[in-house]
């Protein structure tokens, strides 16, 4: 019984300590495009931002003119 035990305590420490050696392992890096998207996104909502406050747009307005500014790329539609 002791030694079955002794067993069964080995293997899940074995088991734990293989899965996070797996998980350490794991990829972190992205693509280049995919890490370039991001930015091209923020530079689009800050275009449409400023276009936004440059035509003196508030509330629901505003929320509207960007949806669709950043729905053409950043330009107004």
């Amino acid at each position: 019984m002791r030694f079955s035990r002794t067993l069964m305590l080995s293997a899940f420490v074995v088991l734990i300590g293989s899965s996070a050696t797996v998980a350490q392992q794991t990829p972190t890096t992205k693509p280049d495009a995919a890490q370039s998207a991001p930015t091209d996104r923020k530079a689009v909502s800050k275009a449409c931002s400023d276009q936004a406050s440059a035509k003196g747009l508030h509330g629901k307005a505003r929320k509207k003119f960007r949806s669709a500014c950043k729905r053409n790329g950043g330009k107004a539609a």
